[in-house]
């Protein structure tokens, strides 16, 4: 099944903490234009990106000064909202995902269900408390608000790995890749795939 349309999600993000520009195009190479104003993350979605074929273009702004919490979470925010813009009633996709991705000595697998039932489970175990000075807790705070805006159950899991930066780097290949799963079209499905006939 296809439809012809680009699948496109917009959002505007606007508090007394954050200003968020953002759009998620799910059928595309993989061009990432992203701006946070902080670092780490920018280099994180561009992986995600460039590894599931989405156009992702962020502008971002935030109270960075006090720390990247607010920012890191309200980005997870957007990009749930746009993914579930982008995908409308989920009709004709694959809708499960999974994808294991090495990156030198650590090995990644992430597992989703475009479910429209939020769960995240996070067997990630990093042993720096910061990357540069970006706090790596905050990569779960990422993903908790992706998986909840965006309807996914999704399943993050180390199976070993030693570097945080390569742990992490594999996590958001690995989350593009199987997002890019899920969301393809497949030819023999009309509607959503669900014995209930809805998601």
């Amino acid at each position: 099944m296809t439809t012809g349309k680009t699948r496109r999600g917009e959002i505007r993000r606007h508090t007394k903490e954050t200003d968020i520009n953002l759009s998620l195009t799910l059928d595309s190479r993989g061009a990432g234009n992203i701006g946070t104003g902080v670092g780490f993350m920018d280099h994180m979605l561009t992986l995600f990106a460039v590894h599931g074929f989405f156009d992702l273009e962020i502008k971002a702004s935030g109270d960075i000064e006090v720390d990247d919490h607010h920012t890191v979470e309200d980005l997870g925010i957007a990009m749930g909202q746009a993914l579930k813009q982008a995908l409308g009633e989920k009709e004709g996709i694959r809708r499960y995902g999974a994808a294991a991705v090495p990156m030198d000595e650590t090995l990644v697998r992430v597992t989703l269900d475009c479910s429209n039932r939020p769960y995240l489970h996070y067997g990630v175990k990093v042993p720096d408390s910061k990357v540069g000075n970006f706090d790596t807790a905050l990569v779960k705070e990422f993903l908790q608000a992706f998986s909840l805006h965006g309807g996914l159950t999704l399943h993050v899991e180390m199976v070993h790995g030693e570097n945080s930066h390569h742990i992490f780097e594999a996590i958001f290949k690995a989350l593009g890749r199987a997002l890019d799963q899920a969301v393809t079209f497949e030819p023999r499905l009309q509607g959503p795939l669900s014995s209930k006939g809805v998601l």
